[in-house]
């Protein structure tokens, strides 16, 4: 299929607000600025920034509305398209498990590198597959268990790195790093059954994805907004609550922080609207084109994270990374069919398709 100039603005936009994302919420957790108590520290509120996300998403909900009105009089508009007679509470396990999995991500995300934090989310695939194998009743082809192992021999070098080579004056300690990276392979099995409920019990409904986005936005502010009080009484363990009451979360302090620093807000409202056109770019590649392209992009996105992150040393180069980084990616393309057949002297049949390529590719930011 040839790319029209829509399509080339749909991926460019794809790579750059989700490079943007990761990017700006990294950088919140690297400034450093007076709390409600006086005390200067870093911003570490993984939990305000998860909410921070999801009022990003609440305003997919709001574009659906907008687009909605102005083309219904005209035709109505592709991203409008499906079934909109639904009880939006169908969407509440998936936003609550997207909760679940942002939060342990952005905390994840404060112990590691940015670019560990986009590569080790490509493990979703495996996740995926083997819960799609366990409540989908999928049989998963021999091409998609290579492209299985290559992903799981792409995050092994890649985590190895992170917990055998230390740079002198590196910011981040060994242990530091390898909790990080567990964290966010945690993180990528609650999302993986995210995915799993959604194509069980949401897909069949036809729901307009950036109308469901924005339920799940919804669902996800509200409930976390109530966790944010609980949090500011529950004392954290060791090793983390780097905030002024010492506690799981301490939003007054976080909100503080960011009144107190227009670098700060400058990168907390980056989050919220890069995600919100993020969901946008990414659904509508899909749409227009395929999951395939969104994964691809989404490889891209990776390459851009990590090569930003070394051009402002919030990392040191290891040659490993990028070693780790190619498997993963060509453990990627082999799940997804893009790799040729070596050895074929004539043109096999298509292999059938499997349902859960789409599934894993359509993962969120």
């Amino acid at each position: 299929m040839e790319w029209t100039r829509y399509h080339k603005f749909l991926a460019l936009m794809l790579v750059v607000t989700g490079s943007i994302n990761t990017l700006c919420t990294k950088w919140a957790d690297q400034v450093v600025v007076k709390g409600s108590d006086g005390i200067e520290r870093a911003f570490d509120h993984p939990f305000l920034q998860a909410c921070a996300m999801f009022f990003g998403e609440m305003l997919c909900l709001l574009a659906f509305k907008i687009i909605w009105r102005v083309k219904r009089n005209s035709g109505g508009h592709s991203l409008t398209e499906g079934n909109q007679n639904f009880n939006p509470f169908i969407l509440m396990p998936a936003a609550m498990f997207d909760l679940i999995g942002t939060s342990i991500m952005y905390i994840g995300l404060t112990l590691t590198y940015a670019s560990s934090f986009q590569m080790f989310r490509g493990s979703i695939i495996v996740f995926v597959a083997v819960l799609s194998m366990t409540f989908l009743d999928r049989i998963i082809m021999k091409r998609e268990w290579a492209g299985i192992g290559l992903v799981i021999l792409g995050l092994v070098i890649v985590g190895g790195t992170d917990a055998l080579f230390q740079s002198a004056g590196e910011s981040k300690g060994r242990n530091s790093l390898i909790t990080g990276d567990l964290l966010i392979i945690v993180a990528q099995v609650v999302s993986a059954c995210q995915m799993v409920y959604e194509e069980k019990y949401v897909a069949g409904l036809n729901i307009p994805p950036l109308q469901a986005v924005g339920w799940e936005g919804v669902f996800g502010f509200s409930v976390l907004s109530a966790l944010l009080v609980v949090f500011y009484w529950v004392p954290a363990p060791p090793h983390f609550g780097h905030n002024a009451r010492g506690t799981v979360e301490d939003a007054i302090d976080g909100l503080v922080q960011i009144g107190n620093s227009a670098i700060l807000m400058v990168a907390i409202l980056g989050t919220i609207v890069s995600i919100a056109f993020f969901n946008f770019a990414g659904i509508s590649v899909t749409k227009e084109m395929s999951a395939t392209t969104r994964m691809v992009l989404d490889s891209v996105r990776t390459l851009v994270i990590w090569m930003v992150s070394l051009a402002v040393r919030w990392q040191a180069f290891h040659w490993q990374h990028l070693v780790g980084f190619a498997v993963l990616i060509a453990g990627m393309a082999q799940y997804n069919g893009l790799l040729p057949k070596v050895g074929c002297r004539r043109r096999a049949e298509p292999e059938p398709e499997s349902e859960v390529v789409n599934t894993a590719a359509d993962a969120e930011a």
